[in-house]
């Protein structure tokens, strides 16, 4: 049954959809271009290795192959490597070994790309692919982070002795220590953040093309082509960024896999414009398991002091993070800027501190993922609060209720200030709707079947904004229409929809005047893309202020035409009346049409472009409860209920919001139960397919109860917070608080995730062992 009214104010269906459900979605594998050719990426099957030789000629006398590439031939042409974007104020400078297109002198990862193979068909590049000869002389692996910055430890690099990138600090040690010396009670816990991959629906495929001018063109699945483009034509491909436009239609999920460029990206554009034909490549959901990037890649280890009473005294947070064997795009920022930003939750800690070192292994590279250090920090702290009331003898829901936040602005410990929320209101509706003083009832029923039943509650919060830049506008068409154009980009989330409803809300003009643009370097100016749930506050915020620069630049222009003083004129409906006339009225279009004129209005109309800067963060929050029932005999979990009470400010259109909350609960709840990337001691991918690589399942998930109680926020003119990540942040220490709760008459105290049932079965037999020794 449905978590809110379906009739709520804004609530409407998706515009998307119709193309969607007929058949009609514009995915990039679904498009063609004439006397296209097809492109494989050979790639490596050891984790570590030195490269001997790459021998591409057999490859290339097969049939239909137009060409086989390695390092050598793309070295020939300057081709630089894949950077970094990421800065770090840290303690010891961030490393950032060279990321080259296709791997030279040395592979560190299985999957890593190795060459590069262009035929007139698929099939034909395909069984080319199998005859480059490669000969590796392989060295030693390691895998763990941990291990990774142990003494002897294979070295994947000379710039990073011991394999560290990075040693990253934030908050107030001293005081932390002082503070954990005083307290009455201090919990500890072992955490791990599992790696996980982003595994959008629609896998990564590209189509590159360029013309006789060496002008290069790009489409994409993507999420963020500006940024792409940018990367691509600076670093990599060394050409003005005039000279390469990127673009994607619909795009079947990103989760911020699809922000990046990657290394095919690159060797498709190389190979248009050397082979003066158009090439496409589309990956498989085996190469992005195995050579995209993945996500998350932890290992922690937290400390929470508190007084006799409860209070939280201090955090302090030790982390070990898994960059893979290059330090990614943005992977860097997810152990160490993102995490900070929410460190201690939704909760009033007086002192925190947290160290960070980032470690090179040989695994794929690990990037931001859905929530990007935000899931992190927010496992730690509720993690730890569920430990303290266990360990202290609290209730958790009493222990969250005293020391939540509910004074604003509050200024973080790490520095972060939380301008408004309502988070002890969010702990009182949802455990009320959840009917938490009835669980005893419920866990004797399950009991009686045989099933051990547990109770989890969790808090979040999220900062949400990512870049903190961004353009949009609207465009008077010449059909008449009226185009939003916006540097965000839909993955899914219903964009089209939204900020169509946000332009004719503000305007009084019905959806059908309204057309969408997005993700088109040729039709947009710049834009971030979307990442960090930042659409709708940086892309629809920054639509209404350029709605509203745009009236008031055609105020006076209407007031010209309709011979009035500026100051008689009023907007309403579509249309400029003035006041008190009795019908001396003219339409904006009409007033969009007469600023063209060189002598009434500028010369580029009233078409408005406004940029934002320097925006502030949002800090969506909520509680959310769980309850699991555990198959002792096997170690099964089943979620058997999930409630959650949300805080997104204003919102624009519910429904979509709800979708937003369910995918990433959904996405949390896999992490927690299944989802994980095992490497073995070889390096090798043991979890490389989807026989391997758990996903949640329709039947894996209940009915989610989702309440909306928001607190607008100041941070934009809508007053809307980002929800596109919170499902992901709150799900896995709701469920884990309910798998170890399940399991606490037995004895276990923590699990790690994901809980599989294997993991939970050996936990309650050794616990059994315990208790009969």
């Amino acid at each position: 049954m449905p978590s809110i009214d379906p009739s709520s104010e804004g609530s409407i269906p998706r515009l998307e959809d119709e193309r969607f459900l007929l058949g009609r979605g514009r995915y990039t594998a679904d498009h063609h271009r004439p006397g296209e050719l097809h492109a494989i990426v050979v790639r490596s099957p050891h984790a570590h290795a030195d490269l001997k030789s790459v021998d591409t000629g057999a490859a290339r006398e097969m049939p239909g192959v137009v060409g086989v590439f390695s390092d050598a031939d793309l070295a020939a042409d300057g081709l630089g490597p894949l950077p970094c974007e990421m800065t770090l104020d840290a303690v010891s400078p961030l490393v950032k070994p060279p990321r080259w297109i296709l791997a030279r002198e040395r592979v560190r990862y299985v999957g890593e790309p190795v060459a590069f193979v262009v035929a007139e068909t698929l099939a034909q590049a395909m069984d080319a692919a199998e005859a480059v000869d490669v000969d590796y002389d392989a060295l030693p692996v390691v895998v763990d982070e941990v291990e990774a910055l142990g003494e002897g430890a294979p070295q994947l690099w000379d710039e990073a002795p011991g394999n560290l990138a990075f040693v990253f600090e934030r908050g107030d040690r001293e005081a932390t220590e002082q503070a954990f010396a005083g307290a009455v009670h201090v919990v500890e816990l072992p955490l791990v953040n599992n790696r996980v991959s982003a595994f959008p629906m629609e896998p990564r495929a590209a189509i590159a093309e360029a013309d006789d001018s060496g002008r290069m063109t790009l489409e994409v699945t993507g999420q963020g082509v500006h940024g792409i483009r940018s990367t691509l034509a600076k670093s990599v491909l060394h050409v003005a960024e005039d000279d390469l436009a990127v673009f994607a239609e619909d795009v079947g999920g990103g989760f911020g896999m699809k922000n990046f460029p990657f290394p095919e990206h690159a060797l498709l554009l190389w190979a248009a414009r050397r082979l003066g034909r158009p090439v496409r490549w589309v990956s498989t959901n085996a190469d992005d398991l195995m050579g995209s990037v993945h996500a998350r890649a932890l290992k922690c280890r937290g400390r929470l002091a508190l007084d006799a009473e409860g209070r939280f005294l201090a955090l302090d947070v030790e982390i070990v993070a898994n960059l893979g064997a290059y330090a990614s795009t943005l992977g860097p920022g997810s152990s160490t800027l993102a995490p900070a930003a929410a460190m201690g939750g939704v909760y009033v800690i007086p002192a925190i501190a947290m160290r960070t070192r980032g470690a090179f292994t040989n695994t794929a590279p690990v990037d931001a993922y859905r929530g990007a250090g935000k899931p992190e920090a927010n496992f730690i702290i509720e993690r730890l609060i569920d430990a303290a009331a266990r360990q202290c003898g609290f209730d958790p829901v009493a222990l969250r209720r005293i020391n939540v936040v509910d004074a604003f602005p509050y200024r973080k410990a790490l520095g972060v200030v939380v301008d408004c929320g309502g988070y002890r209101e969010a702990i009182d509706k949802a455990v009320a709707a959840a009917d938490y003083d009835g669980f005893a009832a419920r866990r004797a029923e399950a009991e009686a079947r045989g099933r051990l039943r547990g109770l989890g509650v969790a808090c979040f919060i999220e900062t949400a904004r990512g870049a903190p830049v961004e353009e949009a506008g609207v465009r008077f068409a010449e059909d008449g229409a009226i185009e939003i154009v916006t540097g965000t980009e839909s993955n899914g989330q219903g964009h089209e929809t939204a900020f169509t409803q946000v332009a004719a809300a503000r305007l009084g003009l019905p959806m059908e005047r309204f057309r969408y643009v997005q993700a088109d370097t040729r039709r947009t100016r710049m834009g971030n893309g979307h990442g960090g749930a930042r659409s709708m506050h940086m892309g629809a915020g920054t639509l209404a202020l350029a709605i509203d620069r745009m009236l008031a630049a055609a105020g006076p222009i209407a007031a010209q035409l309709l011979q009035a003083d500026p100051g008689d004129v009023e907007y309403a409906g579509g249309v400029f009346a003035v006041r008190g006339s009795g019908g001396r009225a003219v339409p904006l279009a009409d007033v969009a049409r007469a600023a063209r004129a060189a002598d009434v209005g500028p010369a580029e109309g009233l078409d408005t472009l406004v940029r934002r800067e320097d925006a502030p963060i949002t800090f969506p929050g909520g509680c959310h409860l769980a309850e699991v029932e555990v198959d002792p005999a096997t170690g099964e979990v089943r979620l058997k209920r999930y409630v959650a009470v949300d805080d997104y400010g204003r919102m624009v259109n519910p429904r979509l919001v709800e979708g937003q909350v369910h995918g990433g609960i959904a996405q949390g709840i896999g992490q927690a139960l299944g989802e994980d990337v095992v490497y073995d001691e070889g390096g090798q991918l043991l979890s490389g397919s989807l026989m391997d690589y758990w996903l949640p399942r329709a039947d894996d998930l209940p009915d989610f109860e989702i309440t909306f109680g928001g607190v607008p926020t100041g941070a934009n003119p809508l007053g809307v917070k980002g929800s596109g990540q919170a499902g992901c942040i709150s799900a896995p220490p709701t469920i884990m608080n309910a798998v170890v709760d399940a399991l606490s008459p037995l004895g276990v105290r923590h699990i790690e995730m994901p809980a599989t049932a294997e993991k939970v079965w050996r936990a309650i037999e050794d616990a059994r062992a315990r208790a009969a020794a």
